[in-house]
């Protein structure tokens, strides 16, 4: 018989964890994850579905579905409850100990209010330390729960009421490069910022809790200073900030011409390659905003896309001088 405690009191060595915020309620996300009608939008990697048999989320209960690849073949999964919390914390064994083959790991789920966003933090605990080696390189469990995670955010921002700003653009160049090009310094200071402005790099930690500070000066010599909050990175894929206007030593201030502008945004940029071309995307929100201020915010997005495609064409021309 399974033990609870042997997994709940395993090694790091034995365990996978996976973070993301994800800009939507965390009891939106919680359903997410709990209804049969928001799962089969999204639940799997890239190019698999799902026959959903049967699901009673309870302690006790049991999730039993089947995958379908892209390939054809079925994978048939057994799911069983240990503890639910409802819109804090799911935990579940997932496999099925009587198979002849199971692919057995005991998961945790954590649902935490973020600024009305959602930190989900996911561990999956092996019983061996070869069985996670196993299922890593012969399922590619890292690049799955990848994929899997960034449908659950596309289905999210599908149906949360709360209107984001949206926007991506295609590079010539590979992925890695383009994702160095947004966190390095020395590729920052070529093309970050609006068209026609200078920018200086003041600081520059990249890591979660990290911050990147810099000045951007415009053509009559004006300083306009900013700030990153770096919360979360997943080279070469993904990082997630706030970001907002400061003063030279780093403190929040306001738009210097729009007072009503959110004193915080919250970003998500995700990067993907195919072909050799990468395809950045940008999208995000106000954080702790007035009514107003989420007005305002949304009433930009015109001036913003404007915005970004001016930054964008800098980085562009950038990439070709370093490919």
């Amino acid at each position: 018989m399974v033990n609870v405690n042997d997994f709940v009191n395993a090694p790091k060595e034995r365990t996978l964890v996976f973070s993301r915020i994800l800009n939507a309620p965390r009891e939106l996300v919680y359903q997410a994850w709990t209804e049969t009608e928001h799962l089969l939008h999204w639940w799997g990697p890239d190019g698999f579905n799902n026959t959903f048999i049967a699901m009673n989320v309870e302690p006790g209960g049991k999730w039993k579905f089947t995958m379908h690849g892209p390939d054809g073949t079925d994978y048939p999964n057994h799911i069983e409850y240990i503890e639910v919390l409802k819109n804090e914390k799911l935990a579940y064994f997932h496999g099925d100990a009587k198979a002849e083959n199971p692919i057995l790991f005991y998961v945790t789920v954590l649902f935490e209010n973020w600024e009305g966003k959602t930190k989900l933090t996911m561990s999956m605990v092996f019983p061996t330390i070869e069985e996670l080696k196993r299922v890593v390189e012969n399922f590619g469990a890292i690049d799955g729960n990848r994929q899997t995670l960034n449908k659950l955010e596309i289905y999210l921002e599908s149906i949360n009421a709360k209107k984001s700003f949206a926007i991506s653009k295609s590079f010539q160049a590979p992925l890695k490069l383009v994702f160095d090009a947004y966190s390095k310094a020395e590729h920052l200071v070529h093309w970050w910022g609006p068209a026609g402005m200078g920018i200086k790099v003041a600081h520059l930690d990249f890591r979660p809790g990290g911050k990147f500070h810099y000045c951007l000066t415009g053509p009559d010599g004006n300083e306009m200073w900013g700030m990153f909050e770096y919360l979360e990175i997943d080279a070469p894929h993904r990082m997630a900030f706030i970001n907002y206007f400061s003063d030279k030593d780093g403190n929040a201030t306001r738009h210097p011409m729009a007072p009503n502008w959110p004193l915080k945004v919250f970003n998500i940029v995700s990067f993907s390659e195919k072909d050799n071309i990468t395809t950045l995307s940008i999208h995000g929100g106000p954080i702790q905003a007035t009514a107003d201020e989420i007005a305002m915010y949304e009433s930009a997005f015109a001036n913003m896309e404007q915005g970004f495609a001016g930054t964008f064409m800098q980085l562009e021309n950038y990439l070709k001088t370093i490919v």
